[in-house]
């Protein structure tokens, strides 16, 4: 007889077999499934951030003293007396340098008894004149004495002027022995020691004592370039700038250890040609210096407007992606899919990029998951934010 005991496990064994491959082929089936149909991409999107900016060109330039005198002496002789410390602060009319003024008074004094000579001279003259007129009316004298003694008190007069004239310049070179300041500012080291011959004049010949330069305010001279400088131009005409040379264009300036714009002037002068030689032309700016923190020859740089204050669309440079010579942004639509869109690019303000034309207000920028994303295919959007960093330097 068969055995049903035995046949039993069999059965049950051939439908759990049966189980297990109706499983199998549903988990299959699912992961087919999912493996046709992916779960989108997860991206970062956010609205361009618009911000009213003045865009800035900087460069590099150096301090100059608005007034700058040599000073050297007038008349010559020996240096007797020195009134100033090396370096210090000096004032319009303080005293510098002494001259030994002793052969210039002596001159002077000769000058002066030149001049009661010739004035004695002309008494003579006048007196001998009217007697001539006396005897010239009785005809006792001949015209050619009295034509003599006209021209004898000509002489005299033009004697007394000449005098006059020498104790002018007498007076000038007792004057020019003493040397002052002829305006405020810092006075330089002095060139020559107490005892030593000056050469002086009204030439380049003349010793040269020491230099004084202004201190408040300050010139910052700095180069441009020739493109930069028609750009400049070309914005004027247009009327999207004032103009660089009527004295009222702001800038800012920092010195080489100082972060951020902390010093602010005005252009003031821009330079009538363009140097041949270098393509660039010389551009001069303003500071106030109080505080005599600037120093001529002084290094810093400054920054000029590039623009008008106007509204800006800034995006992250990390959102910006180059297609040959195109850039372009990844936008998102109403629809979650992504739309690439060709921007003209502009230059960097505090850490994000200008964009000139190409982008709306409105758009969903990609700023995060830009490798996720592809043109066409739809994302899964998520809200962020685009912040602007100031600058620093």
């Amino acid at each position: 007889m068969p055995d049903f005991g035995e046949a039993r496990p069999t059965q049950r064994l051939k439908s759990w077999i049966a189980m297990a491959l109706v499983a199998a082929l549903a988990a299959s089936g699912a992961a087919s499934a999912q493996t046709t149909t992916p779960a989108p991409p997860s991206v970062t999107v956010s609205p361009p951030l618009q911000k009213e900016i003045t865009e800035w060109d900087q460069f590099t330039g150096q301090f100059q003293a608005v007034d700058f005198v040599e000073i050297r002496a007038r008349v010559a002789g020996y240096l007797t007396e020195i009134h100033f410390q090396d370096g210090q602060t000096v004032k319009k009319g303080d005293l510098l340098f002494v001259i030994d003024p002793r052969p210039y008074e002596a001159a002077l004094a000769s000058m002066r008894a030149q001049l009661s000579q010739a004035e004695a001279q002309v008494d003579l003259a006048q007196v001998q004149l009217k007697r001539s007129t006396e005897l010239r009316k009785r005809d006792f004298e001949p015209a050619s004495s009295y034509d003599q003694r006209v021209s004898d008190l000509k002489v005299a007069t033009a004697a007394v002027e000449a005098a006059k004239a020498g104790i002018r310049t007498a007076e000038l070179n007792v004057e020019f022995t003493r040397i002052i300041a002829p305006m405020a500012g810092r006075i330089s080291r002095h060139q020559v020691s107490i005892g030593n011959l000056i050469t002086g004049g009204e030439g380049g010949t003349a010793t040269l004592l020491t230099t004084i330069v202004s201190l408040d305010p300050i010139y910052f001279n700095f180069d441009m370039s020739e493109s930069d400088y028609l750009a400049y131009q070309r914005a004027t005409e247009k009327g999207l700038m004032r103009s660089t040379r009527d004295n009222t264009v702001a800038v800012s300036l920092h010195l080489t250890d100082e972060k951020g714009w902390p010093h602010e002037g005005r252009m003031n002068f821009v330079e009538n040609r363009v140097d041949r030689s270098s393509g660039t032309i010389r551009v001069r700016a303003v500071f106030p210096n109080p505080n005599l923190l600037f120093t001529a020859g002084q290094f810093g740089r400054i920054r000029i407007p590039g623009s008008e204050p106007y509204k800006a669309i800034l995006i992250p440079d990390a959102a910006v992606v180059t297609d040959q010579s195109r850039k372009m942004v990844l936008t998102v639509n109403d629809e979650n899919v992504v739309v690439p869109k060709i921007i003209r690019p502009g230059p960097s303000y505090e850490g994000l990029r200008i964009v000139r034309s190409g982008l709306l207000p409105t758009d969903k920028v990609i700023i995060n998951g830009l490798m996720r994303a592809r043109p066409g295919t739809k994302v899964a959007p998520k809200p962020g934010t685009i912040e602007a960093e100031p600058e620093t330097d």
